[in-house]
């Protein structure tokens, strides 16, 4: 209870007598405050013997009329919230899985006084100036890595992923090793048979710590197609590869259709640890 006794007595001293009585019947900062540390608590997992990896993106969902009180102080509110959340960190030798983001969002199926807290481990991602990354660069391929929502473009004979500065594309992630997955890739002859994909991609672990998973299944190497999804640390890459033929009409097919501009892409921002978003309701 220290951290929680010292983020109250830090508020207190911030915010005004108004600040307070906005509160009093609605959602507490003390409650969104506790909410948050078990939701770390929930989703720590083990790094090393002394150490464990835990969510860094947190989202508070708020009722209309919580969320239209609590805006005015958004900033001095999450500030202090992030300090709340290093401080128990530090305390439970906690480590994060990139550096602490906290938004609040108004959502008009909750009613005044219940919140609820989302949560998802979110590395940050830095390309080399190897990687280019301009929308020209992008229209210009076939093949990506998607993290955490943005494409990265999978050139010819591909990258190295890791935490380390000699990786083409790095990972603030404790988790990832220095040198952590070689995705190689090769892109396929104009001439190949028919439905064959634009390109063969392989994920190559490079004696990562942690090791490497390809759709849940711990692998030294393995080929990879459109949606798979490899994991390093807490870190979720999805390979993405476009302009794949459709199904072909002298082939039974029991699902729907693709588009006609190709299958489409989909993301779920939270679903690091899980396949369903972590979150905590309050009240």
């Amino acid at each position: 209870m220290g951290v929680l006794y010292s983020f109250e007595q830090r508020l207190e001293h911030l915010v005004t007598g108004a600040f307070a009585r906005a509160f009093r019947s609605a959602v507490q900062p003390m409650e969104i405050a506790a909410a948050l540390q078990r939701e770390v608590d929930n989703g720590a997992q083990i790094l090393s013997r002394d150490r464990r990896i835990v969510p860094n993106n947190f989202i508070i969902d708020l009722s209309p009329s919580d969320y239209d009180r609590l805006s005015t102080y958004g900033q001095t509110l999450s500030s202090e919230l992030a300090s709340m959340l290093h401080e128990h960190a530090q305390e439970q030798h906690y480590v994060f899985a990139g550096p602490v983001q906290l938004s609040f969002q108004r959502l008009t199926d909750l009613s005044t006084g219940r919140f609820r807290v989302r949560s998802a481990a979110m590395a940050q991602v830095t390309p080399s100036p190897r990687q280019e990354r301009s929308d020209n660069a992008i229209s210009r391929v076939s093949v990506f890595l998607e993290i955490g929502g943005t494409q990265h473009p999978l050139i010819p004979p591909g990258i190295v992923v890791g935490r380390g500065s000699t990786a083409d594309l790095r990972i603030d992630d404790a988790g990832v090793s220095r040198r952590h997955v070689d995705f190689r890739v090769q892109t396929n002859p104009p001439g190949a048979p028919p439905g064959s994909s634009p390109a063969t991609v392989i994920a190559v672990d490079l004696g990562s710590t942690n090791g490497t998973t390809v759709d849940g299944r711990r692998v030294q190497h393995a080929a990879l197609t459109d949606g798979s999804v490899v994991q390093i640390g807490s870190t979720r890459i999805v390979l993405r590869i476009t302009g794949l033929p459709a199904a072909p009409s002298n082939q039974p097919y029991d699902g729907p259709a693709p588009p006609s501009g190709g299958y489409p892409e989909t993301y779920q921002p939270y679903s690091s640890r899980t396949q369903a978003p972590s979150h905590h309701e309050g009240r």
